[in-house]
């Protein structure tokens, strides 16, 4: 996929990763970019989430990001913060930039030193181009595929965005790796003005396994060589973008099968509605069933009480793939076809609460036994 004006991105493979597969990456603006970035709320939390934390707060531009894949950098103490320092300033180097426009990122596992010396040799092997593809896959760990979108303003702007993530998904702030970038002409303050709202709505709304990574961070960065935009039509593509994204993030699941898709309406907010989709969506008791095709609604009711949002189940109305299941007392159905029906690439439930206007999706998948099949041998 071709990179917005201005952009370039390149890879190479550094031996972080026991794959041998690329593992480190560059993203580079030709100048400095207005920017936004939202980062995990787990308190364990990587370095790199603090140094986006501490760039942010100093206002300046940004002009490129450096993302290693296989080791998490996290965990791993006064080492741990001296060596995401020194991805950033080994990168600078490498560009002719200063340290404090170059983002680090790592993904991986956690609790083990990053191999700075790869990093070092590896650096200059990294050729920069216009498309977006050799970034994407360098940062993949255990995503079956890369995820990327795209959207064009009227303008001619683009906005490019790819994302990787797998397992431990719950995001709680953003998700993943998460990089969105446009040649529009936005300031620094709309976007950090906007960015939250679009990441309420898209990442923060997805969940795999409930599990918060403590790498997870997601950036917005604009350097304006297409010129002035509509501002209402940017956030209308960055969101499709993200939701996009979202929505691969859910359907490549560790293990999953299916994507699963949850609606509700009739909250007595958009954000209960998005708490009470994003309940149904991380259920693993729903997940199951999902997975084997039972459409035990009764479990969608248990994850709506459980979401601390308003609820009356005698004015709520649950559909399963278009089935009516439940709308205030239990419905007749026929089984076995909305079992057929959950054979599907999506499952889609909806819930209409009956309380309001909140309205809300949320994106998972189901739970199988390829999930814990990964996850018990990931370090072995």
């Amino acid at each position: 996929m071709r990179l917005p004006i201005g952009f370039r991105a390149g890879a190479t493979q550094a031996g972080i990763k026991p794959s041998g597969k690329p593992d480190l990456a560059l993203l580079v603006s030709g100048t400095p970019c207005s920017w936004a970035f939202v980062g995990t709320l787990n308190k364990a939390a990587a370095p790199c989430v603090a140094r986006g934390r501490q760039l942010l707060a100093a206002g300046q531009g940004l002009q490129a990001i450096v993302v290693n894949a296989g080791n998490a950098n996290c965990a791993t103490g006064e080492q741990g913060i001296w060596a995401d320092a020194r991805m950033a300033e080994l990168a600078a180097a490498q560009l002719q930039l200063a340290p404090e426009t170059v983002l680090p990122a790592s993904t991986g596992v956690i609790g083990q030193p990053l191999p700075v010396e790869k990093i070092e040799a590896a650096l200059p092997q990294i050729r920069l181009g216009l498309e977006i593809d050799p970034f994407m896959e360098a940062i993949m760990t255990t995503d079956l595929v890369p995820k990327m979108a795209e959207a064009t303003l009227s303008s001619g702007a683009r906005v490019v965005g790819v994302c990787k993530g797998s397992g431990m998904i719950a995001p709680n702030m953003a998700t993943m790796l998460a990089y969105i970038v446009s040649d529009a002409a936005v300031s620094q303050e709309e976007l950090r003005r906007g960015w939250q709202g679009v990441v309420d709505k898209s990442f923060n709304q997805v969940t795999v396994d409930t599990d918060t990574s403590t790498n997870d961070m997601a950036v917005l960065m604009t350097n304006g060589a297409a010129g002035p935009v509509d501002l209402a039509e940017f956030w209308q593509a960055v969101e499709r973008v993200c939701v996009e994204l979202a929505r691969k993030l859910a359907r490549d699941g560790e293990g999953a099968t299916k994507l699963l898709t949850v609606k509700v309406t009739g909250a007595k907010s958009d954000v209960e509605a998005r708490k009470a989709a994003l309940s149904v969506a991380a259920s693993p008791l729903w997940k199951s069933a999902v997975y084997g095709n039972d459409p035990n609604w009764g479990r969608v009711m248990m994850a709506l009480g459980k979401a601390g949002v308003a609820l009356e189940p005698d004015k709520v109305r649950i559909t399963l793939q278009g089935i009516p299941l439940y709308a205030g007392k239990v419905l007749e159905f026929d089984r076995a076809q909305a079992s057929q029906a959950m054979q599907a690439e999506e499952v889609l439930v909806e819930a209409d609460l009956g309380l309001g206007e909140g309205q809300g999706t949320a994106w998972g998948c189901d739970l199988t036994e390829g999930y814990v099949r990964i996850n018990a041998l990931y370090t072995t």
